[in-house]
């Protein structure tokens, strides 16, 4: 008998130490100074508290340590050692397959037909101890501050382009000029003795050149209009015209062939 064929029929045996890690990463970032941290936890204690937890809860930051007092954290996603990162709303702490389309979390659905869905292997929403990385978000920070997290604040690198929403996140007027404000995220770099900067384009941003464009663009269409009302009333004239010549030589035709019938008779 074929002992492989055996060996690949019979079932596994149950790994107990499957899903079970030394220890777990814990990546918590502070939206109000841009900053984030990673901490590795090893004991089991401390993580007890996410257990059975689901995505977007929040959950008193001292069980972390006496210096997370005050703070609260809300669970904001997480992986395992697979790399399977969670999805809202799946139900379930372990791994599952769903059908999903594009534009759906967890699934880029990029190259894909019109229509075409695909059944990827997803986690839960719920936290369990098979998670390798668990991501954190500070919602209320709290007494001390957290060395590397809220000790310092990192400078927006990246901010809104369009001129509506620059002037939405600096509270301006329609008077300010908004290309002065994209200076606070502007970058320059040195390349051969010259300083470079750069910056976002703004978007639809009103100015004189644009203004005059739109005053062009509008003025040309009257012009193409105008030109051709003219053009149509022209052809109108010389038309009718036309038509007045051609029924005078049919008169005179239908005349002459009277006249030679009369003569002829």
């Amino acid at each position: 008998p074929n002992t492989r064929q055996q060996e690949s029929n019979s079932p596994r045996a149950p790994n107990p130490n499957r899903g079970a890690y030394d220890n777990m990463k814990v990546n918590v970032a502070c939206p109000s100074t841009g900053a984030q941290k990673q901490i590795k936890v090893d004991e089991d204690s401390k993580l007890r508290a996410f257990y059975d937890k689901r995505l977007a809860a929040e959950v008193p930051g001292d069980v972390l340590g006496d210096e997370w007092k005050g703070y609260i954290l809300k669970i904001a996603g997480g992986n395992d050692k697979q790399g399977f990162g969670m999805k809202q709303g799946c139900l379930i702490p372990g791994r599952c397959k769903i059908l999903m389309a594009p534009g759906d979390q967890c699934f880029r659905g990029y190259g894909r037909r019109k229509g075409e869905r695909r059944r990827k292997g997803v986690r839960g929403c719920i936290v369990s101890p098979d998670l390798s990385v668990l991501n954190l978000v500070v919602t209320k920070i709290g007494e001390s501050p957290i060395p590397g997290l809220t000790d310092r604040e990192i400078p927006k690198l990246r901010g809104p382009k369009r001129a509506s929403s620059i002037r939405k996140l600096f509270a301006l007027s329609k008077d300010d000029d908004v290309r002065k404000y994209v200076n606070i995220y502007r970058r320059t770099k040195e390349k051969d003795g010259k300083t470079y900067s750069t910056a976002p384009k703004i978007q639809r941003l009103i100015t004189p050149t644009k203004l005059q464009r739109k005053r062009r663009v509008k003025n040309l269409k009257a012009k193409k209009i105008q030109k051709a009302k003219t053009e149509a009333a022209s052809y109108q004239k010389l038309l009718a015209q036309r038509t007045k010549e051609a029924k005078e030589r049919r008169s005179e035709s239908l005349a002459k062939k009277r006249a030679q019938s009369a003569a002829s008779n």
